[in-house]
Parts: structure tokens; sequence; C-alpha cells
């Protein structure tokens, strides 16, 4: 039936009432009158056609309109939705054609009510992880004031080294707080980028110097690829450094000992692909689609021994996305992991 248009169908119909009302003279003139005059049949049947056909178009033109305007409501209120939505291929037949549009906004609907309540697990979790990441630097400190109110104030072998203690905890609140307040500024664009041509392999060059030492403390090796070429971008350089420092510092955090973190550079058309690979415990498949999230920690426990805020990974999501450019990561248990983003090539 979807096929069939409504001018088609009205036809049929018209056809249908005519042949009816022709059949009932037929019937009548057997009975009553014994006889069928054909000509008053032939005449019955063109007036009842067009009669029927005369009612049948007004209601047509009457249902089938309001069926297009609500057809164009539906539709325009569904792709107002911010939820992606696949195209509907439409036959000549209104009424069918609503009914794919009706079906469409209510898997929509569905989708969206699906959406909303995974946002809101995962505000609670957000909420949640704020709260213990504040908590324990504040427990840290008023353990420590309250030490030293008790009288480690006027012990000269505690108290420079609990207030040594309780600058840490402040210093890690003031961290937390400054990474949260980056995030919500990128993701309300407050944050602006300064875009810059500079030499991508200089300035990553200039990391691996700076965390260097740190990598040698556990035997890891940062590696670039020899007789490495200048590579121009344009993109906010500092930014771009924050990134590449939260990705090095990660690879070093959970790498493996005497293990290796290698930096790559690829041609990618118009952009530049930056590797960071290193061969360390890798991550489970079932926590790389959530590692961008603010707070999510793969292993809580020997995450916050390493030390951060869980926030790294978001910070560095969103300043590549304030970008126009991506970052992906892939990774397996044992083996090592492998994250890798996109800049504009300058």
């Amino acid at each position: 039936m979807k096929s069939i248009s409504p001018k088609v169908l009205l036809l049929i119909a018209a056809v249908m009432l005519a042949l009816i009302v022709s059949t009932g003279i037929v019937i009548y003139m057997q009975v009553v009158m014994s006889h069928i005059q054909w000509n008053w049949v032939v005449a019955g049947l063109i007036i009842s056609f067009i009669t029927s056909g005369t009612l049948l178009l007004f209601v047509n033109i009457f249902l089938f309109k309001k069926v297009d305007q609500l057809l164009t409501t539906v539709k325009n209120f569904r792709l107002q939705s911010d939820i992606p939505h696949p195209n509907i291929e439409y036959s000549s037949n209104s009424i069918y054609n609503l009914d794919l549009e009706i079906l469409a906004w209510a898997d929509d609907r569905k989708n969206e009510i699906e959406r909303l309540k995974k946002l809101e697990v995962y505000r609670k979790e957000f909420l949640g992880n704020v709260s213990h990441e504040l908590k324990t630097p504040i427990f840290n400190i008023q353990g420590y004031v309250l030490t030293l109110l008790d009288g480690g104030l006027e012990d000269a072998s505690i108290n420079r080294n609990y207030l040594g203690r309780a600058e840490k905890s402040v210093d890690r609140m003031i961290t937390i707080i400054d990474d949260l307040e980056a995030i919500s500024q990128l993701e309300t664009g407050e944050l602006h980028i300064e875009p810059e041509r500079f030499d991508i392999t200089a300035l990553t060059k200039d990391v691996v110097d700076a965390q260097e030492l740190k990598a040698t403390t556990k035997g890891i090796m940062l590696s670039l690829p020899e007789d490495i070429k200048p590579i121009f971008v344009v993109a906010d350089r500092f930014r771009i450094r924050q990134v590449i420092v939260n990705l090095i510092v990660n690879s070093v955090k959970y790498g493996k000992e005497y293990g290796e973190t290698q930096i790559r550079f690829y041609d990618s058309g118009d952009n530049i692909s930056v590797e960071i690979a290193d061969n360390g415990i890798g991550i489970a498949k079932e926590h790389l689609s959530r590692l961008f999230e603010r707070f999510y920690r793969v292993d809580k426990s020997r995450s916050r021994e390493q030390g951060g805020t869980g926030l790294g990974l978001a910070i560095v999501k969103h300043i590549i996305e304030a970008h126009s450019q991506t970052i992906k990561v892939a990774s397996t248990e044992e083996i090592g992991t492998v994250f890798s983003f996109t800049l504009k090539k300058g």
C-alpha cells in the first residue's frame, strides 16, 4: 500500500462506490420492476461515480492537507533534536510517510531517554568523584592542623614536617580546582585557543628532555625518530605542550620498568598525526570507551599512588576537540597503549 498514491486510492474508491450503487439499481429493477433498464443503470453508474468522486475529492483535499501538515510538524520536530537521525525514504503515500516519521520520532525519544539516563548516572559519578578527590586533601589538612593545635606546633621534630604535608594537600586541591576550571572553560568556549605556526617536533623534543629524568628512574626510554625533520602545525602551542606532557607522563607512570615510549609523526593529508606509544601494562578493552571521562581511573588505588587528579585525559580530549581535531586510543593488556591525535598542518 505504501506505493499507492492518494489519487489512485481516491479513483479506486469512487469506482467501487459507483459499482455498488449500480449493483443496487440492478437488484432493485429485477425485484421491483422485473426487468432491467440499462440506460438507468448507466446513468446511475455515471452519476454515482461523479458524486462519490467529488465528495471523496473534497475529503481527500481536507484530510491529506492535514496529514501533510502533521507530517511536516513531526519531521521538523524530529530534526530539531541533537540525536543523529537516519534519512527516511518517502513514498508517494502521505499517510505511510507520516507513519514512518512517527515511528522514527518515537525511536529518537527512546534513544534520548536512554542518553539522559546515562548522563544522570555520569553526573552522579562525577559529583561523587569530585567529592572524594577534594575530601582526601581536606581531611589530610584537617589532621595535620589538629595535630599542630594539640601541641605539635611546639614540637620542632614534627611542626615543619606537618606544615609541609598540609601545603602539599593544599597544592593538590588547587591543582584539582584549576583542572576543573580548565575543563569548564574548554567546554563552554571561554578558554580561547590561540593558534600559531610552530614546529611540533621541536616542541615534543623539549617535553621529552624535561621528562627524561623521571623516565630514567624507571628505566624507561623516551625515543623520537632518528634524523627527524621539522614538521610545522597550526595550533595553540601552550595547550598542545600540555597534551604531549600529559600523554608522555602517563606513559611513564603506567609503563613497565625498562620499557620504552615512542613518539612518532605521520603525514595525514591536511593534518599531522602524532602518536605516543608505550609497551606498558596496557588497558582492558572495557575501559577504553570511558578513558577520557573526568576522574575516571582504570585502577583507582594505583592511580592515586601515582599522583595526578584524574582529569588529565579529559583535558587532553577537550584541548584536541577545541582545535576541531580528534584523539584516539588503542590498547592491549600486557602489550601497550597507543594514543594518537591530529593537528592541522602548517
